[in-house]
């Protein structure tokens, strides 16, 4: 399939529409091999093309279980293996983007094309970073940004009333201030050995920056789960050093050698599971002892 620049559609949900076409035609469709997802999801078994998938989810709509396994599998694609699949996951979501769009611009007086770029932009922004796949249901996480981004810019859009003279409106133009800065914390949480130094972009990224866990993983060259282990970890680390104020406080030169040492402590634990995994050995270590930090008096 080919499509000229003048053929082009303008609206962004027919562009993205007709890129999934191209993909989707013959001679050579977009397949998926349902053999390498959930045994258990009741999905059909070998190969199939996208739109008999599509056709067979659109006819059991109570396979729920079927249908996270599917969406799973996009996501995991559309963030790891190519843009292709970006498109193919757009094309599969279409009807309900389509459907959110009609209902978002009843009564919109602004450009309708304004509307479909917002439902496939907070669509596209939950595919690549946003949804997390250990969560049930991902499609409707999906559709769920989808609608509250094109929500959000119809609400906006009548919250404002344009004017010929912005000195003339009455009443406060201050601008936000960005209040808090939790990425500081965490560069303190470094500092004072909560946090590994490796750890911090990840831990950033992912818990502040809201960004997909499967690419971060894939680069630091361990799996999803472990690296969820990871920040789960770091999550109580810091929650119990901001209960104790030793991320806002002063820290005495004896807490901080007590973290200096859980650290070094972490540093071994995680450098023997690196040898032990290299060699294909397992061997069997104790937890490092628990300690009570307190900050120094004030």
């Amino acid at each position: 399939m080919s499509v000229s620049a003048t053929d082009w559609p303008t609206s962004p949900l027919s562009a993205a529409a007709t890129a999934f076409a191209a993909l989707i035609c013959e001679p050579d469709p977009m397949t998926l091999d349902l053999d390498q997802l959930d045994p258990d999801a009741g999905l059909p078994a070998g190969v199939m093309t996208l739109t008999d998938l599509d056709d067979w989810l659109a006819k059991h709509r109570r396979a729920f279980a079927a249908r996270d396994a599917v969406w799973r599998e996009l996501v995991r694609r559309a963030r790891l293996d190519g843009p292709e699949w970006v498109i193919a996951a757009v094309g599969m979501a279409m009807p309900a983007l389509r459907r959110y769009a009609v209902q978002l611009a009843i009564g919109y007086r602004g450009d309708r094309d304004d509307v479909d770029a917002e439902v496939l932009t907070g669509f596209l922004c939950a595919l690549r970073e946003r949804v997390d796949l250990a969560r049930p249901a991902p499609h409707a996480a999906l559709c769920m940004a989808a609608f509250r981004a094109g929500h959000d810019h119809v609400r906006q859009s009548r919250e404002y009333t344009p004017v010929d003279d912005v000195e003339h409106v009455t009443g406060p133009r201050t601008p936000m201030v960005p209040w808090g800065h939790p990425d500081l914390l965490v560069r303190r949480a470094v500092h004072l050995g909560l946090v590994d130094e490796t750890d911090e972009r990840p831990y950033i990224d992912v818990r502040l920056g809201q960004k997909a866990i499967e690419p971060i993983a894939a680069g630091l060259g361990v799996t999803t789960d472990a690296l969820r282990m990871r920040l789960g970890r770091i999550d109580t680390r810091l929650a119990d050093a901001l209960g104790r104020g030793l991320l806002t406080g002063a820290v005495s030169a004896d807490a901080a050698q007590l973290l200096a040492e859980q650290a070094d402590r972490r540093a071994a634990l995680r450098a023997s599971r690196a040898v032990s995994c290299a060699g294909g050995s397992a061997t069997s270590r104790s937890h490092p002892a628990q300690v009570t930090l307190l900050p120094s008096a004030a």
